[in-house]
């Protein structure tokens, strides 16, 4: 069996270029990786499709894609085309004090991090992995440090029997150190995808905060930005 011998992970992977990250560092680390992407009524497929490019390239053991429809409960600028995407924002406003953009999805990493908790109890698995990280970022507070404890302390008392741990190892890294991490690791961010708002043939907006962070990223990393943008 493809797991045996390793510890077994559950990754939250959106194709996106964070939970890729997260995803070749849990592989790093010795995990066979489950890799689940959810279809939660996002817009945009541009990304599912991204997840399955790099589930391939980064060997995951598995990787399923689940359809939940959030989209009646959790308006958000990425779920709802009546709100429009934020463009040409100054840096300053993206992931200011306070700040929590139109593109924020209500409750969607404690949704999706339960999703993969119950995918990891049906596994036997004790580990989760997901992307979150809160500099270079768009100010979501699901992606705090506060947020991760809590919710793994949550898993503690949701299960049969706990001991459950949640890995968020880019929480405290900019964008540039999560690409030259990446990079170290053999990612081709080329398979991945950021765009809030791509167009109809997939190529990236280049304005959205999404596009702007990650395009910085790779100015400061001094890597070469494999990005197809409009």
């Amino acid at each position: 069996m493809a797991d045996e011998g390793r510890k077994l992970a559950v990754v939250l992977l959106s194709g996106g270029l964070d939970s890729t990250t997260a995803l070749a560092m849990a592989r790093r680390d010795g995990f066979a990786c489950h890799a689940l992407t959810v279809r939660y009524g996002q817009l945009h497929t541009v990304e599912i499709d991204a997840s399955r490019r790099v589930a391939t390239a980064l060997g995951a053991v598995e990787h399923r894609v689940l359809e939940l429809d959030l989209r009646p409960l959790a308006r958000s600028a990425l779920t709802s085309a009546d709100i429009a995407v934020p463009k040409d924002r100054p840096a300053a406003e993206i992931g200011a004090p306070g700040d929590v953009p139109v593109t924020y999805v209500p409750a969607r990493n404690t949704v999706l991090l339960a999703l993969a908790l119950a995918w990891a109890e049906t596994l036997g698995a004790r580990d989760l992995f997901v992307g979150v990280n809160v500099l270079d970022a768009s100010g979501y507070p699901d992606c705090r440090p506060e947020f991760v404890r809590a919710f793994e302390a949550l898993a503690q008392v949701a299960t049969r029997a706990g001991g459950f741990h949640v890995h968020a190892p880019l929480i405290q890294m900019t964008k540039a150190e999560i690409i030259r991490a990446g990079v170290a690791l053999g990612v081709d961010y080329g398979l991945t995808h950021s765009c809030y708002d791509p167009a109809a043939d997939g190529a990236a907006c280049g304005r959205c905060d999404a596009c702007h962070l990650r395009r910085k990223g790779f100015i400061e990393a001094g890597v070469a930005d494999p990005t197809r943008y409009v």
